[in-house]
Order: structure tokens, then C-alpha cells, then sequence
């Protein structure tokens, strides 16, 4: 039997403040479309339940806790060129 893709939330609300990637569930997704989305910028709050992540941009996404499946600190963005 083959072995699928392991996921680990590797961050916590000690984490706000910093540039995170997530693999989000979209309980939402239809038949045939992807169950997952990825969302990836600045952790700005986790409380009550949800997590806010401010995009680069400008958009921030609401994310459940309950519906990250994946989750990582990463690297600051490259600078941007001219």
C-alpha cells in the first residue's frame, strides 16, 4: 500500500508576527477539484480558533485552525527587483 503525503503543522501562536506557509482544507472543494489551497504570508493573530494571515498583496486571509492540515515558519521574501 503506497504512503501519501505527511503533513505536520510545525507552528504555534508563538508564531505571530512571522512569514508562515500553510496547506489549508477547502471543505467547500467540489468533486474533482483540489481538497486542499495553500496560503503563504505573515502570521498576524490566532485566537479564538482562527488564524490571520496578511498576503503579500495586501490580502488577508482567515484561515479555521481546525482546517490547517499543514503548517511552517519559512524565510523572509526575497527582496524585490528592479
Amino acid at each position: 500500500m503506497p504512503l501519501g503525503p505527511r503533513y505536520v503543522v510545525r507552528i504555534s501562536p508563538d508564531d505571530v508576527g512571522r512569514r508562515v506557509s500553510l496547506r489549508v482544507r477547502r471543505p467547500e472543494a467540489r468533486q474533482g477539484e483540489p481538497g486542499h489551497t495553500d496560503v503563504l504570508g505573515e502570521l498576524r493573530r490566532w485566537d479564538h480558533g482562527e488564524l490571520e494571515i496578511a498576503r503579500r498583496d495586501g490580502s488577508v486571509a482567515v484561515v479555521a485552525e481546525d482546517d490547517v492540515v499543514a503548517g511552517r515558519t519559512v524565510p523572509p521574501p526575497p527582496p524585490k527587483r528592479r
